[in-house]
């Protein structure tokens, strides 16, 4: 099945100001920019295009097309809906453990007329909707927008499934999901960045699992040593 996807990505000032304790803005637009990375390379895996709905002229994507849009998120996801004469798939952007054959084909493979997955921790929010008539369907992000797209849909008369996945569910907003990224994000863009910030896997006194940073000095020793040949 043809579908596209949209993703809705702010390049600039991206709104993780829960990740402020352990990365500054330059570094949580990069760690962003590497997320979405890891969603745009899954969508094509799975044989499809992707459009980025942005909110900031300059940003450009060499495998993405890019749509600028100045309203709210809802607003401007609804706008692109309509756009769709096929199915749509609207997936966030950081959420980068989704796989191609494993979650994105599931979604695609549905009987009924929608798909949805909602958020990690309160599983509130949503984390990614697949749409067969996408332009009989209007977006109500924020909030508890689960149960606002559960409703959306009955209004529209689609059915739907509620597709249960680690992947897709685990949405990266604090410091304690980088966690997921280091244990299961082998290959990814966003483990690649974090690694390279000298972000590491930590077991506190309880055995509980967490993530540690090494300081700029201590990376930048280590890194010395790393690079000074023998004698």
């Amino acid at each position: 099945m043809y579908f596209h996807a949209l993703i809705p990505f702010k390049p600039v000032n991206p709104p993780k100001t829960r990740l402020s304790c352990i990365l500054d803005q330059e570094e949580r637009e990069a760690f962003a920019r590497a997320m979405l990375e890891d969603v745009i390379a899954a969508v094509q895996k799975s044989g499809c295009s992707a459009t980025l709905l942005c909110t900031h002229p300059p940003f450009k994507h060499e495998n993405a097309l890019v749509a600028v849009r100045t309203e709210s998120l809802n607003d401007a996801i609804n706008w692109a809906l309509k756009q769709f004469h096929c199915p749509a798939l609207i997936i966030m952007a950081d959420i980068p453990l989704v796989t191609a054959g494993g979650d994105i084909q599931r979604l695609i493979r549905t009987e009924k007329d929608m798909s949805i997955v909602p958020g990690g921790r309160g599983g509130g929010g949503t984390n990614i909707i697949f749409l067969k008539k996408p332009r009989c369907f209007r977006a109500d992000y924020y909030g508890a927008s689960f149960l606002d797209h559960m409703r959306i849909a009955e209004e529209c008369g689609f059915s739907v499934e509620v597709i249960d996945s680690f992947r897709m569910s685990t949405d990266i907003d604090e410091k304690e999901d980088l966690v997921e990224i280091l244990i299961h994000g082998k290959g990814r863009k966003s483990r690649e960045f974090l690694e390279n910030s000298g972000f590491s896997i930590a077991l506190d006194e309880k055995g509980r699992v967490g993530v540690q940073r090494d300081p700029p000095m201590k990376r930048h020793s280590e890194a010395s040593i790393v690079a000074t040949p023998p004698a």
